[in-house]
């Protein structure tokens, strides 16, 4: 008995083998493009007929938080997935798929470049070098936090490229904790409690969609090592069956965790939504107000993610070939991009009311 699925890449020319990866690579694009569009797009229509109005370049400023917590993402879910790996009797560790941290903490620090220019400016889009007071950064926190972001991807991109990458964990936790503080100015009530939720749910996404992508990322790693493996030996089932179970044991892992991250990042969410919205005002402000309403499409993209999960689960747990639950789960990656686009639009509109 053998887990091996006859693909086009075993036809043995090079030619088949090429189109499912240029599909793969084309999906991607446009995927990595639709979610671009959502940060530009999204002010107009979640603004319209709310009587609100948007500061000054809000799609670009929206598609930079966008670009900055993805850039947060990648290494994040590298460090715990290859965590998880280790814990796998078996796994083929030493054909882990190429780190994209390098090139996460440089879109990182240039999201977070752009993002410093913007407070730089007075929280307006710079059109001059003359219009950014750089020395004005030192003398105000969302210019010190700014600055922290800057630097800490410069770190976290140097200790990607060090012995020891490891060490990102904690330029990349300064991430995470400068932004937690921007979100809940001094001015609002309770912003320890505030930036403490935000804190935690930031972490927990990472971890998730991050986590994910690169779990998905080490399955396909392996299966291509096993099949180079197996052409090279007579022992192809057996090379196929370890890569597969090995496979299946970090993917049933990965879902076992997030299953707590996606409980965590509810109630966090709801708790901050609550803070927000007070509980009498949710349901009118869903629809009335740009930060509900874009909040309510998160709400539907976090659904439908938490149903791809499920199903992917489900294959787990009940069906013979469990790798099989790895097309539900290259979706939920896909709808946890969306997600992330989503939070970027999110964090630049408007808040639906005003702390005094």
């Amino acid at each position: 008995m053998t887990l091996i699925r006859p693909t086009a890449e075993t036809a043995g020319a090079s030619g088949p083998a090429r189109r499912p990866a240029a599909g793969r690579a084309v999906a991607l694009l446009v995927l990595v493009a639709v979610a671009a569009l959502i940060p530009l797009l999204g002010p107009r229509p979640a603004l319209d007929g709310t009587g609100e109005a948007a500061a000054p370049g809000v799609g670009g400023i929206a598609l930079l938080r966008a670009a900055l917590f993805a850039a947060l993402c990648v290494p994040v879910g590298e460090l715990f997935a290859a965590r998880l790996a280790r814990r796998v009797p078996g796994a083929p560790l030493e054909h882990a798929p190429r780190s994209w941290a390098p090139h996460a903490a440089s879109a990182g620090f240039v999201a977070a470049l752009g993002l410093a220019s913007v407070v730089a400016t007075g929280n307006l889009l710079p059109h001059h070098l003359s219009d950014m007071d750089v020395g004005g950064l030192y003398q105000s926190r969302d210019g010190k936090l700014a600055l922290l972001e800057v630097n800490a991807f410069l770190a976290a991109g140097l200790c990607a490229l060090s012995r020891r990458p490891a060490a990102q964990v904690w330029p990349l936790a300064a991430v995470a904790l400068a932004e937690a503080l921007r979100a809940h100015p001094a001015p609002e009530h309770g912003p320890l409690v505030g930036s403490g939720l935000t804190l935690v749910h930031v972490t927990c996404a990472a971890l998730w969609a991050g986590g994910l992508l690169y779990v998905l990322r080490m399955l396909s790693a392996w299966r291509a090592s096993s099949e180079a493996e197996a052409a090279e030996t007579t022992e192809t089932a057996q090379t196929a069956v370890s890569a597969d179970a090995a496979g299946a044991a970090l993917l049933g892992l990965y879902a076992r965790v997030a299953a707590v991250l996606f409980a965590t990042l509810t109630a966090t969410g709801v708790w901050s939504a609550l803070r927000r919205m007070p509980p009498g005002t949710v349901l009118d402000q869903l629809t009335a107000t740009s930060y509900g309403r874009t909040l309510l499409a998160k709400l539907v993209l976090v659904a439908a993610v938490a149903v791809l999960a499920l199903l992917a689960r489900l294959r787990l747990r009940r069906t013979a070939d469990r790798l099989s639950a790895c097309v539900p789960a290259r979706a939920e990656v896909v709808a946890l991009g969306l997600v992330v686009a989503v939070s970027g639009l999110l964090t630049a509109l408007p808040l639906p009311i005003r702390w005094s």
